[in-house]
């Protein structure tokens, strides 16, 4: 037993956690995310940055066309983009993305980012410097020159599809979820929230050792175990 906890997160450093539930964040797309993004500055949608185009999603294309006078059809043409101002500007791949750009490139980057497991805080198609920290993080994750900038080098190395876990862990303490790991609002949850009554045992995800067991002002009493392979999980609000 490592801890006793009221609510739990439980984090895999940069990686995906491999549990026997389904708790990966939806497989959307970063294009539509950044239409989300874009719809959302635009006042019409208020649902989450989730990459998937869905009733919420295609109503806000809508209500954009009907409010900028054009076509009402649903589809996202140029005359669409153009009411979506800067955040409909620059397609992805069009140019190299550093600290200050704004644009539907910069929202699909910060989604992208978030889903291979690098979040950056606010989805919002504006590149700050918690956006470049969690650039360069994968960047050096992936091998990379972290310079901060995304290139060519950078958006192909984001191709592929998120990383999964070599460790295969297992609930640490048996709660309904409260709140899943993935997109939310117009940002990302990196964890897993497991609220339990305090006095609640918690063990461990799988074999590993404890490496941190500290406090933090927004964690609470947390620790850190190291598993294999490099993978950590983090239980945090104990």
């Amino acid at each position: 037993m490592l801890a006793r906890a009221g609510i739990l997160v439980l984090l895999a450093g940069l990686l995906w956690v491999s549990l026997p539930v389904a708790a990966a964040p939806a497989a959307g797309l970063a294009e539509v995310a950044a239409l989300q993004v874009a719809l959302r500055s635009a006042g019409v949608y208020a649902g989450d940055v989730d990459g998937i185009r869905g009733p919420g999603t295609a109503a806000a294309v809508r209500e954009l066309q009907r409010r900028a006078g054009a076509g009402v059809d649903g589809v996202v043409g140029p005359r669409t983009l153009r009411a979506l101002g800067r955040l409909g500007r620059h397609a992805y791949g069009s140019r190299a993305i550093g600290v200050g750009k704004v644009g539907w490139d910069v929202a699909a980057l910060q989604f992208k980012l978030s889903t291979h497991g690098f979040p950056s805080g606010p989805v919002d198609g504006a590149l700050g410097p918690r956006g470049v920290g969690a650039l360069t993080r994968f960047q050096t994750w992936a091998g990379l020159l972290a310079d901060g900038v995304a290139g060519p080098a950078t958006l192909h190395a984001l191709r592929p599809a998120p990383a999964g876990s070599p460790v295969r862990l297992l609930w640490p303490v048996r709660a309904r979820v409260g709140g899943g790991f993935g997109p939310r609002a117009n940002g990302f949850h990196a964890g897993i929230d497991l609220p339990a009554p305090e006095g609640t045992p918690v063990t461990a995800a799988g074999f590993g050792r404890v490496v941190i067991s500290s406090y933090d002002a927004g964690w609470g009493n947390f620790v850190v175990v190291e598993h294999r392979f490099g993978l950590r999980s983090l239980y945090a609000h104990l």
